[in-house]
C-alpha cells in the first residue's frame, strides 16, 4: 500500500521499512452487534424491577454483557492488520491495539509469494486462523495476500494490500538473510 523509506541521515534508520495494511468495514457493523448486546444487557440490570427471580435475570445479564464483550473485542481485534517489514523483521499487528501480533525473523523465511484471492472460508472465518495442512493465517477480508514459506516447513499468510509490492520487498530482503539463524 505504502512504500515509507527512511533517509539515510534519519536517526536509528536501517534503510527501507514497507508498512501496508488491510481493512474490514463488515467488522464495524459486527462489532456494533456486541455493543448492542452489551447495552441490552446493562438496560435489563437498569430497568428490570428483579421481582420475577433473580438468578434468572442475572443469567440474562451477564449472557448479554459476556456476549457483546466477546463479539465487539473478537472483531475490533480484526478490524485491520498491518504489516511492517524492515530489515530484519516481517511483524503483523492485528486491530487497533495492535494484538494479536507476529513478528517473524526474516531469516526464518525461506520465501515469499503472491496469493491473488485469500478468502476467509478457506480458512474457517475472518482473524488470527490455523489450519494443518494449510498452516496459519491472518485474514481480515477476502483479496490479495502474502503467503511466507518458512524453514520449518510452515507457512504464513496475512491478507494486506499490495501484497505485490510486500512479496518483492521480501523476497529482496531474504538474498541479504542467512537461512537457519537465531530469531532476534
Amino acid at each position: 500500500m505504502r512504500d515509507h523509506r527512511h533517509g539515510e541521515n534519519a536517526p536509528h534508520a536501517h534503510t527501507d521499512v514497507w508498512t501496508g495494511r488491510a481493512t474490514n468495514r463488515v467488522q464495524w457493523l459486527l462489532a456494533l452487534i456486541g455493543a448492542a448486546c452489551m447495552a441490552l444487557g446493562i438496560a435489563l440490570a437498569v430497568d428490570s424491577a428483579w421481582t420475577s427471580g433473580i438468578a434468572p435475570l442475572a443469567m440474562a445479564v451477564v449472557g448479554c454483557i459476556a456476549a457483546g464483550l466477546l463479539v465487539l473485542f473478537g472483531t475490533l481485534a480484526f478490524v485491520h492488520v498491518a504489516l511492517r517489514v524492515d530489515q530484519e523483521h516481517l511483524e503483523v499487528r492485528c486491530g487497533h491495539i495492535g494484538l494479536p501480533r507476529r513478528r517473524i525473523p526474516l531469516s526464518q523465511v525461506a520465501g515469499a509469494t503472491y496469493i491473488s484471492h485469500v478468502t476467509p472460508r478457506h480458512w474457517g472465518g475472518w482473524g488470527y486462523r490455523w489450519r494443518p495442512e494449510k498452516g496459519t493465517a491472518v485474514v481480515v477480508r477476502r483479496g490479495e495476500g502474502v503467503v511466507l514459506e518458512l524453514w520449518d516447513g510452515h507457512t504464513f499468510t496475512v491478507t494486506v494490500d499490495d501484497a505485490e509490492a510486500a512479496v518483492q520487498v521480501i523476497k529482496a530482503r531474504l538474498g541479504r538473510t542467512k537461512p537457519g539463524a537465531p530469531a532476534h
